[in-house]
């Protein structure tokens, strides 16, 4: 069972309310009824999985698509005989930081987080959920394939309840995928140097993400999908998993399209960093290399990551290289750098969408401020020079904004975001880039992280502690659905009766303005971005 929770945690979402003209009322709940049996069997590669039939969308939740064992890479899952129940979502992944209730003075941001509390297991979170509107016949529908963020440390599949994949598959009549997978020092820990049998043990959680698009590409056409026609998808660390997938021979023509929400994931940590924490990471458990296979199993989860987190601080501590539990260049199964300086060779005539938030990691939770206090802070964070020439391009960029917004605009998720489409663009490639600028009404987060999660899943209904209930939170979700949809089927947004989105260049740096009013601006920001560097 899942209990809703009031959290201001880890890199998630956020607020919201509206775009583009007409009306749009609440949806009205789903007439049909929920059944189960026969008519919702599948047989996958590995044995028959029972779902259920929610009105006229198929669900499956919780389906085992690998299995490891603790630090080796994922295998196959084993078959099974009879019928298995994929009716509940699986358990996530043992988290760093596990969500708790909290009775703080930021009220309203705790509210606007309900992260879901979750079981986890360590043996057991590699599954996968499902959503579409036919199976087994014949119809090869595109396929939305979802990695949720939470860094490289939390998070999972359904710890937002906009995460559910229903309102996308019924609406698009497109086939929704979301994952769980390893993360923090189970995902992310380096033992490859030590050789034998831990030789491919590096990314493993990556190394899962393959592993589920592989089960997509074996299974997905008894969903009623299409394997050729895969979209992978992901916020905060979910798209810095895109980018490191675009990095990774292994994942090579498992997905033809890529979305980058609020994740700028340009470069990689390096392999030798990589390496370092392992040996850094056995020295604070107390084994030495060669005891590793005996001993890397007799400790609990909480040792394994105490002895990480102190492995990171250690080499925090020390001159060099900065990094964590994350992605690294180890040679094999990440052989390049995403897009530093080029885009990678990997994720050549990959179509992509990027884009990011307002506010990013800015909340506006202040209260109205002078011009003077204003050039105050900002002159503190880059000089007085600057501060003024940033707030003179504010003016003229957002002239509708309020002084204190100048001090809650993000900056550094954008310029990665303009860094990445300069990148692809550049080399010829289709590069669509978002600027996410809607705020709810009566609410002080802003266009803030995560901000357009329930607006892309066509979810506001399951998420209005983020987006309240307006007239115009609605009439939003449903166009940046259809943009979404739309590139999900064909690897361009635009869709008719919609403002046009025109593709970036770096010439032309348009970028879709998603707010009340959509529509495209072109290189609105770029000088104001560039100041703040």
């Amino acid at each position: 069972m899942r209990t809703n929770v009031f959290s201001l945690s880890i890199l998630c979402t956020f607020i919201l309310s509206g775009c583009g003209s007409g009306s749009a009322e609440q949806p009205a709940p789903h007439p049909g009824p929920i059944t189960a049996g026969e008519h919702t069997r599948v047989d996958t590669q590995y044995g028959t999985v029972e779902g259920y039939l929610d009105d006229d969308v198929y669900t499956f939740k919780g389906i085992r698509y690998a299995q490891a064992e603790r630090f080796m890479p994922p295998q196959a899952p084993d078959k099974f005989e009879g019928v298995r129940m994929c009716k509940l979502y699986g358990p996530k992944a043992p988290q760093m930081n596990s969500l708790v209730w909290r009775d703080d003075t930021q009220r309203d941001y705790s509210f606007g987080n309900q992260f879901n509390i979750e079981a986890m297991s360590e043996e057991d979170c590699l599954v996968l959920n499902v959503w579409t509107k036919g199976l087994n016949d014949g119809k090869k529908r595109p396929v939305f394939f979802w990695i949720h963020g939470g860094g490289f440390n939390d998070g999972s599949a359904i710890d937002l309840d906009c995460y559910e994949g229903r309102a996308l598959a019924d609406k698009g009549d497109i086939v929704t995928v979301s994952i769980n997978h390893r993360l923090n020092v189970l995902g992310y820990m380096d033992l490859s140097f030590l050789g034998g049998k831990y030789a491919q043990s590096v990314n493993l959680g990556m190394q899962d993400i393959v592993k589920a698009l592989e089960w997509v590409r074996d299974n997905i056409e008894k969903f009623g999908g299409d394997p050729n026609q895969v979209t992978i998808a992901g916020q905060s660390g979910g798209a810095g998993k895109v980018t490191t997938l675009q990095a990774m021979p292994s994942a090579k023509g498992l997905f033809q399209r890529g979305i980058i929400q609020s994740g700028s994931f340009r470069r990689i940590t390096s392999g030798e960093y990589g390496q370092q924490l392992g040996r850094t990471f056995l020295e604070e458990l107390g084994v030495k290399p060669a005891q590793a296979e005996s001993k890397l199993g007799t400790f609990t989860y909480k040792e394994l990551r105490d002895a990480g987190n102190r492995a990171i601080a250690k080499m925090k501590a020390a001159p060099g290289e900065r990094g964590g539990f994350c992605p690294f260049l180890d040679g094999t199964v990440i052989t390049e750098q995403p897009y530093d300086p080029e885009t990678a060779t990997l994720s050549r005539n990959v179509p992509i969408m990027i884009g990011s938030n307002f506010n990013e990691f800015f909340f506006d939770i202040s209260p109205q401020k002078t011009e003077e206090e204003v050039l105050t802070t900002l002159t503190e964070r880059m000089g007085a020079e600057k501060a003024r020439q940033f707030m003179e391009e504010f003016r003229k960029v957002y002239p509708d904004k309020a002084p204190k917004d100048m001090l809650y605009v993000d900056t550094r998720v954008r310029n990665n975001t303009l860094r990445i489409a300069d990148a692809k663009s550049g080399m010829g490639e289709k590069v669509y880039v978002y600027h996410f600028q809607w705020i709810p009404e009566n609410n002080v987060l802003g266009a803030s992280h995560g901000m357009e999660l329930p607006f892309m899943f066509n979810n506001v209904a399951r998420q209005r502690e983020m987006t309240g209930s307006s007239e115009s939170a609605y009439r939003l979700a449903d166009i940046v659905s259809d943009y979404w949809i739309s590139f999900i089927k064909t690897g361009d947004p635009n869709t008719k009766g919609r403002p046009v989105w025109e593709p970036y260049t770096p010439d032309g740096g348009a970028s879709m303005v998603l707010d009340n009013t959509c529509g495209t601006k072109r290189s609105h920001d770029k000088v104001l971005v560039g100041l703040a560097q």
